[in-house]
Protein backbone atom coordinates (compact mmCIF):
# COMPACT_ATOMS: atom_id res chain seq x y z
CA UNK A 1 0.00 0.00 0.00
CA UNK A 2 1.27 3.43 -0.74
CA UNK A 3 0.67 6.77 0.01
CA UNK A 4 1.99 10.06 -1.57
CA UNK A 5 0.96 13.78 -1.49
CA UNK A 6 2.56 16.66 -3.32
CA UNK A 7 1.50 20.14 -4.32
CA UNK A 8 2.31 19.82 -7.72
CA UNK A 9 0.24 22.30 -9.98
CA UNK A 10 -0.22 21.13 -13.41
CA UNK A 11 -1.09 24.00 -16.25
CA UNK A 12 -2.82 23.60 -19.07
CA UNK A 13 -1.04 22.99 -21.97
CA UNK A 14 -2.32 24.02 -25.57
CA UNK A 15 -2.39 21.82 -28.66
CA UNK A 16 -3.30 21.96 -31.74
CA UNK A 17 -6.20 19.09 -32.98
CA UNK A 18 -4.70 16.81 -36.17
CA UNK A 19 -6.24 17.52 -39.68
CA UNK A 20 -6.09 14.53 -42.19
CA UNK A 21 -7.12 14.94 -46.05
CA UNK A 22 -10.16 16.56 -46.99
CA UNK A 23 -10.78 16.90 -43.29
CA UNK A 24 -11.34 20.31 -41.41
CA UNK A 25 -9.19 21.58 -39.01
CA UNK A 26 -11.08 23.09 -36.13
CA UNK A 27 -10.17 25.76 -33.67
CA UNK A 28 -8.22 25.11 -30.58
CA UNK A 29 -9.62 24.91 -27.43
CA UNK A 30 -8.92 27.59 -24.64
CA UNK A 31 -9.78 25.48 -21.32
CA UNK A 32 -9.11 27.61 -18.02
CA UNK A 33 -9.67 23.80 -15.77
CA UNK A 34 -5.84 22.53 -14.48
CA UNK A 35 -5.54 19.39 -12.21
CA UNK A 36 -3.06 19.38 -8.98
CA UNK A 37 -1.99 16.11 -7.94
CA UNK A 38 -3.24 15.04 -4.42
CA UNK A 39 -2.33 11.49 -3.49
CA UNK A 40 -1.65 7.91 -4.52
CA UNK A 41 -3.80 4.79 -2.78
CA UNK A 42 -2.49 1.48 -4.09
CA UNK A 43 -4.58 -1.89 -2.76
CA UNK A 44 -2.36 -4.68 -2.24
CA UNK A 45 -2.28 -7.27 -5.35
CA UNK A 46 -3.61 -10.37 -3.02
CA UNK A 47 -6.76 -8.50 -2.01
CA UNK A 48 -9.91 -10.86 -2.37
CA UNK A 49 -13.41 -10.07 -1.50
CA UNK A 50 -15.81 -13.24 -1.72
CA UNK A 51 -14.31 -15.51 -3.31
CA UNK A 52 -13.01 -13.19 -5.78
CA UNK A 53 -9.89 -11.41 -6.52
CA UNK A 54 -9.79 -7.93 -6.63
CA UNK A 55 -8.03 -6.59 -9.87
CA UNK A 56 -8.94 -5.48 -13.41
CA UNK A 57 -10.55 -2.55 -11.97
CA UNK A 58 -11.24 -0.90 -15.62
CA UNK A 59 -14.01 1.81 -14.96
CA UNK A 60 -15.04 3.48 -12.11
CA UNK A 61 -17.92 6.03 -10.66
CA UNK A 62 -19.39 7.58 -8.18
CA UNK A 63 -23.11 8.94 -7.44
CA UNK A 64 -25.02 9.44 -4.39
CA UNK A 65 -21.98 9.02 -1.99
CA UNK A 66 -21.01 5.40 -3.13
CA UNK A 67 -17.85 4.64 -5.67
CA UNK A 68 -18.43 1.57 -8.08
CA UNK A 69 -15.60 -0.52 -9.68
CA UNK A 70 -16.41 -2.33 -12.50
CA UNK A 71 -14.30 -5.51 -13.17
CA UNK A 72 -12.75 -6.89 -16.79
CA UNK A 73 -12.65 -10.76 -15.27
CA UNK A 74 -14.55 -12.53 -18.10
CA UNK A 75 -14.36 -15.50 -16.11
CA UNK A 76 -16.43 -13.87 -14.26
CA UNK A 77 -17.53 -10.07 -15.11
CA UNK A 78 -18.58 -7.87 -11.70
CA UNK A 79 -18.55 -4.76 -10.05
CA UNK A 80 -17.74 -4.08 -6.81
CA UNK A 81 -18.95 -1.16 -4.72
CA UNK A 82 -16.17 0.72 -3.13
CA UNK A 83 -15.94 2.79 0.38
CA UNK A 84 -13.39 5.27 -1.31
CA UNK A 85 -11.96 8.35 1.82
CA UNK A 86 -10.51 11.44 1.59
CA UNK A 87 -10.07 14.77 1.91
CA UNK A 88 -7.73 17.68 0.02
CA UNK A 89 -4.96 16.33 1.67
CA UNK A 90 -4.99 12.90 0.88
CA UNK A 91 -6.78 9.39 1.02
CA UNK A 92 -7.19 8.03 4.25
CA UNK A 93 -8.35 4.41 2.87
CA UNK A 94 -9.87 2.73 0.58
CA UNK A 95 -12.51 -0.65 1.10
CA UNK A 96 -14.27 -3.37 -0.99
CA UNK A 97 -17.78 -3.48 0.33
CA UNK A 98 -19.80 -5.94 -2.10
CA UNK A 99 -19.26 -7.30 -5.36
CA UNK A 100 -21.92 -8.17 -7.58
CA UNK A 101 -21.84 -10.11 -10.37
CA UNK A 102 -23.52 -9.63 -14.18
CA UNK A 103 -26.30 -11.73 -15.02
CA UNK A 104 -27.77 -12.20 -18.96
CA UNK A 105 -31.54 -11.83 -19.88
CA UNK A 106 -32.39 -15.24 -18.45
CA UNK A 107 -31.45 -14.20 -15.50
CA UNK A 108 -28.33 -16.56 -15.05
CA UNK A 109 -24.82 -15.36 -14.29
CA UNK A 110 -22.75 -14.25 -17.46
CA UNK A 111 -21.15 -17.49 -18.92
CA UNK A 112 -16.92 -18.05 -18.56
CA UNK A 113 -15.29 -15.53 -21.30
CA UNK A 114 -18.66 -14.30 -23.31
CA UNK A 115 -18.22 -10.88 -22.40
CA UNK A 116 -15.15 -8.15 -21.61
CA UNK A 117 -16.31 -5.64 -19.49
CA UNK A 118 -14.67 -2.26 -19.66
CA UNK A 119 -16.48 0.54 -17.86
CA UNK A 120 -19.31 1.69 -16.55
CA UNK A 121 -21.70 4.40 -14.83
CA UNK A 122 -24.37 4.45 -12.44
CA UNK A 123 -27.45 5.95 -13.74
CA UNK A 124 -30.87 6.18 -11.45
CA UNK A 125 -30.95 3.13 -9.96
CA UNK A 126 -28.91 0.67 -12.95
CA UNK A 127 -25.44 0.72 -14.04
CA UNK A 128 -24.27 1.57 -17.78
CA UNK A 129 -21.90 -1.00 -19.23
CA UNK A 130 -19.76 -1.22 -21.74
CA UNK A 131 -18.05 -5.39 -22.92
CA UNK A 132 -15.69 -5.32 -25.93
CA UNK A 133 -16.62 -9.06 -26.81
CA UNK A 134 -13.94 -10.46 -28.50
CA UNK A 135 -13.49 -9.52 -32.58
CA UNK A 136 -11.45 -12.63 -33.22
CA UNK A 137 -13.81 -14.80 -31.90
CA UNK A 138 -17.07 -13.39 -33.36
CA UNK A 139 -18.53 -12.41 -30.07
CA UNK A 140 -20.49 -9.03 -30.44
CA UNK A 141 -19.23 -5.92 -28.46
CA UNK A 142 -22.12 -4.16 -26.43
CA UNK A 143 -23.72 -1.22 -24.51
CA UNK A 144 -25.79 -2.44 -21.78
CA UNK A 145 -27.97 -1.48 -18.83
CA UNK A 146 -28.16 -3.61 -15.51
CA UNK A 147 -30.31 -2.92 -12.62
CA UNK A 148 -28.62 -2.69 -8.90
CA UNK A 149 -28.20 -6.52 -8.39
CA UNK A 150 -26.93 -6.93 -11.97
CA UNK A 151 -29.89 -8.12 -13.65
CA UNK A 152 -30.31 -7.48 -17.12
CA UNK A 153 -32.63 -4.60 -17.91
CA UNK A 154 -31.90 -3.66 -21.84
CA UNK A 155 -29.11 -3.42 -24.15
CA UNK A 156 -28.65 -0.43 -26.94
CA UNK A 157 -28.95 -0.60 -30.14
CA UNK A 158 -25.30 -0.40 -32.24
CA UNK A 159 -24.95 0.05 -35.76
CA UNK A 160 -23.73 -3.05 -38.16
CA UNK A 161 -20.44 -1.13 -38.26
CA UNK A 162 -19.22 -1.70 -34.70
CA UNK A 163 -19.97 -5.41 -34.89
CA UNK A 164 -18.09 -8.57 -35.89
CA UNK A 165 -18.06 -9.43 -39.61
CA UNK A 166 -16.27 -11.76 -42.40
CA UNK A 167 -14.40 -8.66 -44.28
CA UNK A 168 -10.96 -7.82 -43.27
CA UNK A 169 -11.27 -4.36 -44.03
CA UNK A 170 -14.04 -2.97 -41.96
CA UNK A 171 -15.14 -2.89 -39.06
CA UNK A 172 -14.02 -3.18 -35.06
CA UNK A 173 -10.76 -3.97 -34.36
CA UNK A 174 -9.91 -6.94 -31.65
CA UNK A 175 -9.51 -5.02 -28.20
CA UNK A 176 -10.42 -1.24 -29.85
CA UNK A 177 -14.15 -1.15 -29.46
CA UNK A 178 -16.08 0.40 -26.84
CA UNK A 179 -13.57 1.18 -23.87
CA UNK A 180 -15.06 4.31 -22.06
CA UNK A 181 -18.47 5.67 -21.46
CA UNK A 182 -20.00 8.90 -19.85
CA UNK A 183 -23.60 10.07 -18.60
CA UNK A 184 -24.35 12.54 -20.86
CA UNK A 185 -24.17 15.64 -19.09
CA UNK A 186 -28.31 16.61 -19.24
CA UNK A 187 -28.71 12.62 -18.42
CA UNK A 188 -31.04 12.03 -21.60
CA UNK A 189 -28.20 9.83 -22.92
CA UNK A 190 -24.78 8.32 -23.16
CA UNK A 191 -21.45 9.02 -24.56
CA UNK A 192 -19.81 5.66 -25.75
CA UNK A 193 -16.12 6.04 -26.99
CA UNK A 194 -14.37 3.46 -29.25
CA UNK A 195 -10.39 2.87 -28.19
CA UNK A 196 -9.60 2.24 -31.87
CA UNK A 197 -10.31 3.43 -35.39
CA UNK A 198 -12.49 1.03 -37.19
CA UNK A 199 -10.65 -0.03 -39.87
CA UNK A 200 -12.90 1.87 -42.44
CA UNK A 201 -12.21 5.05 -40.95
CA UNK A 202 -8.01 5.00 -40.54
CA UNK A 203 -5.01 3.09 -38.91
CA UNK A 204 -3.94 2.27 -35.74
CA UNK A 205 -1.62 4.66 -34.20
CA UNK A 206 2.16 4.21 -34.65
CA UNK A 207 5.29 5.66 -33.68
CA UNK A 208 4.71 8.03 -36.62
CA UNK A 209 2.20 10.91 -36.83
CA UNK A 210 -1.04 8.91 -38.46
CA UNK A 211 -4.56 9.64 -39.61
CA UNK A 212 -6.20 7.70 -36.38
CA UNK A 213 -9.53 8.78 -36.18
CA UNK A 214 -11.85 7.21 -33.31
CA UNK A 215 -15.48 7.64 -33.26
CA UNK A 216 -17.28 8.72 -29.83
CA UNK A 217 -21.14 7.66 -30.22
CA UNK A 218 -24.00 9.51 -28.61
CA UNK A 219 -27.02 7.03 -27.49
CA UNK A 220 -30.33 8.12 -26.21
CA UNK A 221 -31.13 6.57 -23.07
CA UNK A 222 -34.65 6.00 -23.69
CA UNK A 223 -35.05 4.88 -27.51
CA UNK A 224 -31.93 2.74 -27.00
CA UNK A 225 -30.27 4.04 -30.47
CA UNK A 226 -27.52 5.96 -31.42
CA UNK A 227 -27.91 9.50 -32.98
CA UNK A 228 -24.94 11.18 -33.28
CA UNK A 229 -21.57 10.10 -34.06
CA UNK A 230 -18.02 12.86 -33.76
CA UNK A 231 -14.74 12.15 -34.12
CA UNK A 232 -11.43 12.19 -32.16
CA UNK A 233 -8.18 12.27 -33.19
CA UNK A 234 -5.86 9.75 -31.49
CA UNK A 235 -2.04 10.55 -30.65
CA UNK A 236 0.72 8.64 -32.21
CA UNK A 237 2.51 6.16 -29.34
CA UNK A 238 4.55 7.51 -27.64
CA UNK A 239 7.50 5.02 -26.89
CA UNK A 240 9.32 1.86 -29.17
CA UNK A 241 9.19 -1.25 -27.71
CA UNK A 242 11.96 -2.45 -26.55
CA UNK A 243 14.46 -5.97 -25.00
CA UNK A 244 12.69 -8.19 -28.03
CA UNK A 245 9.10 -7.04 -27.90
CA UNK A 246 7.18 -5.02 -30.72
CA UNK A 247 4.06 -5.01 -29.65
CA UNK A 248 2.47 -0.95 -28.93
CA UNK A 249 -0.30 0.66 -29.50
CA UNK A 250 -2.89 4.18 -28.19
CA UNK A 251 -5.99 4.38 -27.75
CA UNK A 252 -9.06 6.22 -25.61
CA UNK A 253 -9.55 4.43 -22.10
CA UNK A 254 -12.51 6.46 -21.01
CA UNK A 255 -14.60 9.74 -21.40
CA UNK A 256 -16.35 11.59 -19.05
CA UNK A 257 -18.76 14.45 -19.88
CA UNK A 258 -17.64 17.48 -17.51
CA UNK A 259 -20.31 20.52 -19.53
CA UNK A 260 -22.47 20.13 -22.25
CA UNK A 261 -19.99 18.33 -25.42
CA UNK A 262 -17.56 19.14 -23.00
CA UNK A 263 -15.36 16.14 -21.84
CA UNK A 264 -12.28 14.73 -20.02
CA UNK A 265 -10.62 11.76 -22.19
CA UNK A 266 -8.13 9.19 -20.96
CA UNK A 267 -5.37 8.44 -23.76
CA UNK A 268 -2.88 5.82 -22.88
CA UNK A 269 -0.01 4.15 -25.00
CA UNK A 270 1.25 1.31 -23.75
CA UNK A 271 4.70 -0.28 -25.17
CA UNK A 272 6.31 -3.57 -23.91
CA UNK A 273 9.66 -4.29 -22.34
CA UNK A 274 9.70 -0.93 -20.18
CA UNK A 275 10.29 -1.41 -16.23
CA UNK A 276 8.51 1.81 -15.46
CA UNK A 277 5.01 -0.36 -16.93
CA UNK A 278 5.34 1.16 -20.34
CA UNK A 279 2.47 3.03 -20.13
CA UNK A 280 2.44 6.82 -21.07
CA UNK A 281 -1.25 7.87 -20.15
CA UNK A 282 -2.69 11.84 -20.60
CA UNK A 283 -6.21 13.23 -20.04
CA UNK A 284 -7.22 15.74 -22.53
CA UNK A 285 -10.41 19.02 -22.42
CA UNK A 286 -12.10 18.25 -25.29
CA UNK A 287 -14.53 20.35 -26.71
CA UNK A 288 -17.10 18.83 -29.32
CA UNK A 289 -19.30 22.21 -29.57
CA UNK A 290 -18.28 23.00 -33.61
CA UNK A 291 -17.57 18.55 -33.86
CA UNK A 292 -19.38 17.30 -37.22
CA UNK A 293 -21.99 14.41 -36.67
CA UNK A 294 -20.48 11.94 -39.04
CA UNK A 295 -23.22 8.76 -38.32
CA UNK A 296 -24.01 8.96 -42.02
CA UNK A 297 -20.44 8.75 -43.05
CA UNK A 298 -19.63 5.07 -43.55
CA UNK A 299 -15.78 5.83 -44.03
CA UNK A 300 -14.04 8.70 -42.98
CA UNK A 301 -11.15 8.08 -44.92
CA UNK A 302 -11.16 10.69 -47.37
CA UNK A 303 -14.10 12.58 -45.96
CA UNK A 304 -14.69 16.07 -44.96
CA UNK A 305 -16.01 17.08 -41.62
CA UNK A 306 -14.78 18.49 -38.30
CA UNK A 307 -13.26 16.82 -35.11
CA UNK A 308 -13.72 17.88 -32.11
CA UNK A 309 -10.62 19.67 -30.39
CA UNK A 310 -8.04 18.49 -27.87
CA UNK A 311 -6.23 20.21 -24.60
CA UNK A 312 -2.82 18.64 -23.03
CA UNK A 313 -4.72 19.38 -19.04
CA UNK A 314 -2.49 16.56 -17.51
CA UNK A 315 0.46 14.31 -18.26
CA UNK A 316 1.04 11.65 -15.72
CA UNK A 317 4.70 11.94 -16.70
CA UNK A 318 4.95 14.70 -14.53
CA UNK A 319 4.10 12.94 -11.39
CA UNK A 320 5.43 9.27 -12.13
CA UNK A 321 8.73 10.53 -9.91
CA UNK A 322 5.41 10.38 -6.94
CA UNK A 323 4.22 7.22 -8.06
CA UNK A 324 4.98 3.88 -6.43
CA UNK A 325 7.84 2.48 -8.17
CA UNK A 326 7.87 5.47 -10.08
CA UNK A 327 5.19 3.62 -12.57
CA UNK A 328 2.58 5.06 -13.99
CA UNK A 329 0.27 1.85 -14.39
CA UNK A 330 -2.65 0.71 -16.48
CA UNK A 331 -4.92 3.91 -16.00
CA UNK A 332 -8.31 3.39 -17.17
CA UNK A 333 -11.35 4.61 -15.44
CA UNK A 334 -12.30 8.12 -14.21
CA UNK A 335 -14.67 9.93 -12.39
CA UNK A 336 -15.73 12.94 -10.27
CA UNK A 337 -15.75 12.11 -6.71
CA UNK A 338 -17.45 14.24 -3.47
CA UNK A 339 -16.34 18.21 -3.91
CA UNK A 340 -13.56 19.28 -1.21
CA UNK A 341 -14.69 21.37 1.64
CA UNK A 342 -13.09 24.71 -0.73
CA UNK A 343 -15.55 24.00 -3.14
CA UNK A 344 -13.35 22.21 -6.08
CA UNK A 345 -14.42 19.09 -7.80
CA UNK A 346 -12.21 15.64 -6.86
CA UNK A 347 -11.29 13.52 -9.39
CA UNK A 348 -10.33 9.60 -9.20
CA UNK A 349 -8.60 7.43 -11.68
CA UNK A 350 -7.72 3.82 -11.45
CA UNK A 351 -5.59 1.47 -13.10
CA UNK A 352 -6.41 -1.95 -14.19
CA UNK A 353 -3.49 -4.25 -13.19
CA UNK A 354 -4.88 -7.01 -15.39
CA UNK A 355 -4.74 -9.45 -12.80
CA UNK A 356 -1.35 -9.09 -12.86
CA UNK A 357 -0.73 -11.66 -15.65
CA UNK A 358 1.94 -9.75 -17.73
CA UNK A 359 3.79 -9.18 -14.58
CA UNK A 360 3.41 -7.43 -11.31
CA UNK A 361 0.60 -4.41 -11.76
CA UNK A 362 -1.02 -2.36 -9.07
CA UNK A 363 -4.30 -1.42 -8.18
CA UNK A 364 -3.52 2.25 -8.30
CA UNK A 365 -6.10 5.13 -7.34
CA UNK A 366 -4.74 8.70 -8.17
CA UNK A 367 -6.14 11.55 -6.54
CA UNK A 368 -6.91 14.68 -7.94
CA UNK A 369 -8.46 18.56 -7.78
CA UNK A 370 -10.06 19.86 -10.16
CA UNK A 371 -9.12 23.83 -10.28
CA UNK A 372 -9.91 26.88 -12.60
Amino acid sequence: MSKVACTLFVFTLFMTVFSCGNTKATEKTDSSLNLRFVDEYVLPDETKFKKTKVGGLSGIDYANGNWYAISDDSDSPRFYKVNISYDINGFDSIEITSATHFKDSNGKEISMGIVDPESIRYDDGCFIWTSEGNIKNGLKPFVRVSDSVGNFVKEMNLANRYLPNDNQDLGPRHNGVFEGISLSKHKKGYWVAMELPLKEDGVEPTLEETDSPVRIVYINKETGHSEKEIVYELDKVSRPAVDGATFKLNGIVEILEYDTNRFFVLERSYSMGYDDGGNTVKIYDVDATKATDVSSIDSLKGAVYTKATKQLLFNFEDIRKELTNDIVDNIEGISFGPDFENGNRSLVVVADNNFSLYGPQLNQFILFEVKK
